[in-house]
């Protein structure tokens, strides 16, 4: 179905239509400024509180604001551009210019897709958008379907997550232009790669919001959330505030070409209407959207399989979800983590089989952390409908010094666990230099002005003062202070390092684990529900994955130490076996401690002499 925008600056063919909604204010008044001194024209209100007016010969990059019952002069709340920052004036920009090579996309479906979440302004030396494109090429070579950009709306300052946008249909400016971004995925679906956006719709950044200034419905007091008022998605006038964020979702679609959305922190979306706005939001993306339509992936913690569930299920909808729990086994498991909401973990190899077999861990028990029951039952949810992760920008970034899961534990035990996340049945997200183990730190970064950075600094630090590495004040004061530039420059990634001997190996793991993803049957959607996930003792688990035309692949994974296991499950006792990779094999350990195997009709012994994982291939000639 063809859509076309209602918000913002909309190009017409003999001008631009302007169009904001502002219920409350009796007048408003668009100003233009590109020309010469600037011109003021009212816009006329409507009966549901919207305002427009049509200017011809108004076209692409006219620079305009808006001036509200005569106060100030304010950017657009749904500008296409701020080229000045999030507080000067909004651009008119017209989306039908640019010249689009991608006719013939496809959307790669959630059962093959291998995501990896990147941050533009850390993740190529340039730090933009077409610093990204230029590794476009690495990334396919790696093996990955599916990019996951983290939050690209226009943000106060030059240096930011992106978690603090304002300007949420603008792409911030010190990343490139909108036709940056639209070359940047132009580029992937030429190259056969999906382009995902992270998107936040549960708060606004705390500098260069104007919404207000529009309308006081825009925010409720009914709720609260961890960034102060919440979005009024269930209060007096909510319909509207719901188109908002639904036609902004549709503007990255249509506008940019987006394969799909990963919606940040669900959870703290309030909303105690009927239907939840995520139902309503999933059906109006598909209703203005064609087959395959947009994949919806949800961050949301309370491990609700309704988020999943089809519409007809009472559920919402949505294509997948971030299941967190398999992040917090293995870090208890490899690295100890045990502080915060990793006290609800244990990391046994019985746990980490029961999260993956089910999805999620907790299915109702209740969780020390939050004191409550979580979770519910998962049951029947396909698994690629779960994105696991051993690293991604929160649980990295989050960390007081940024540090990655390599940073903690030995190599061995990471290529163990990387093969362990490539060989599960669920879908696997990878962040950014994962794949060689950076050295590289992820941190918490900000550019706001000072007043509130020196808040934001604080309270970054205020963050960790109930853990036990942070009881003395003194050690607080040594988190990296997210103001400053050397904080943002220290999160970028040295690409130099795969040419080291360690990280070229790392990389040759995960190029080779991505291929068995792409070209194994037991990885096709047909046989993606065959697979059994057995702890065999405190050390050991192992996963059998089933084809229905036989080449069953096993993993075999130890955790720590040395071990030696006998197995002679049924469906290892009659196939015929052989070694498929080993974490240990010198391609892609710089010191290899070879992995012992001893193949009988009754049984398979492994020799485990360190940590590591060894994936078994049935040979049926």
């Amino acid at each position: 179905m063809t859509w076309s925008p209602t918000l913002g600056a909309i190009s017409k063919n003999n001008g631009t239509h302007f169009r904001v909604w502002a219920p409350q204010a009796a007048h408003i008044e668009l100003i233009l400024e590109s020309s010469g001194a600037p011109k003021t024209y009212p816009l006329t209100k409507h009966h549901d509180g919207y305002h427009d007016i049509f200017c011809p010969d108004v076209y692409d990059g006219e620079l305009y604001k808006y001036r509200v019952d005569g106060k100030g002069s304010f950017p657009d709340p749904a500008s296409r551009s701020q080229p000045q920052g999030v507080h000067g004036p909004s651009q008119v920009i017209n989306p039908h210019k640019y010249p689009w090579k991608d006719h013939h996309r496809h959307q790669t479906p959630l059962h093959s897709s291998i995501i990896y979440e990147l941050h533009i302004g850390t993740f190529s030396p340039e730090g933009t958008f077409k610093g990204a494109q230029k590794k476009l090429p690495y990334l396919k070579e790696l093996g990955i379907t599916t990019i996951e950009l983290m939050p690209v709306a226009d943000f106060p300052g030059n240096r930011n997550w992106g978690y603090d946008g304002v300007s949420l249909y603008a792409p911030a400016r010190c990343y490139g232009t909108p036709d940056d971004l639209r070359a940047f995925v132009d580029e992937a679906h030429h190259m056969g790669l999906a382009v995902m956006l992270d998107v936040v719709y549960n708060h606004f950044g705390p500098d260069g919001n104007y919404l207000s200034m529009y309308s006081p419905y825009y925010f409720t007091n009914k709720h609260k959330t961890p960034w102060g008022k919440a979005v009024n998605f269930d209060g007096e006038h909510n319909k509207h505030v719901r188109q908002f964020f639904t036609e902004n979702a549709l503007h990255w679609i249509h506008e940019y070409h987006v394969d799909g959305l990963r919606l940040d922190a669900v959870h703290e979306i309030k909303d105690n209407s009927t239907p939840h706005f995520m139902a309503h939001f999933t059906s109006d993306i598909k209703r203005h959207t064609k087959a395959p339509h947009p994949l919806l992936i949800a961050e949301d913690c309370r491990n609700l399989a309704h988020i999943v569930r089809s519409k007809a299920q009472n559920g919402w909808g949505l294509d997948g979800v971030w299941a967190d729990d398999f992040h917090h086994q293995i870090r208890r498991q490899t690295a100890g983590d045990s502080d915060g909401y990793f006290q609800d973990f244990t990391g046994t190899t019985q746990d980490i089989a029961r999260t993956l077999s089910q999805g999620w861990f907790y299915c109702g028990q209740k969780s020390k952390f939050w004191k409550t029951p979580r979770g519910t039952d998962p049951a029947g949810i396909p698994p690629e409908r779960f994105i696991i992760c051993l690293q991604n920008h929160d649980q990295i970034g989050n960390r007081a010094f940024g540090e990655r899961l390599n940073h903690q534990i030995n190599h061995a035990v990471y290529r163990a666990v990387s093969a362990l996340l490539l060989f599960a049945p669920h879908t696997p997200l990878l962040f950014m230099g994962q794949e060689w183990a950076a050295r590289t730190y992820f941190l918490y970064f900000t550019d706001h002005n000072p007043e509130l950075g020196q808040k934001v600094t604080q309270g970054r630090r205020n963050e960790f003062k109930d853990f036990k590495a942070f009881s003395d004040p003194a050690s607080l004061n040594k988190i990296p202070d997210p103001q400053s530039p050397a904080t943002y420059s220290i999160s970028q990634l040295n690409w130099m390092e795969q040419q080291n001997t360690r990280h070229a190996g790392m990389l040759r793991l995960y190029q080779s684990l991505t291929q068995m993803r792409r070209t194994q049957k037991a990885f096709t959607f047909k046989n993606i529900n065959h697979f059994l996930i057995e702890k065999i003792n405190q050390q050991v688990l192992v996963i059998n994955r089933e084809s229905s035309i036989g080449n069953n692949l096993i993993l075999i994974i130890c955790f720590k130490g040395s071990c030696k296991v006998h197995l002679n499950q049924p469906y290892i006792v009659g196939h015929k076996w052989q070694k498929f990779l080993s974490t240990e094999d010198p391609l892609f350990s710089p010191d290899p401690k070879p992995i012992q195997t001893d193949f009988t009709k009754t049984h398979i012994t492994i020799d485990f002499p360190c940590p590591s994982a060894i994936i078994l291939k049935e040979n049926i000639f």
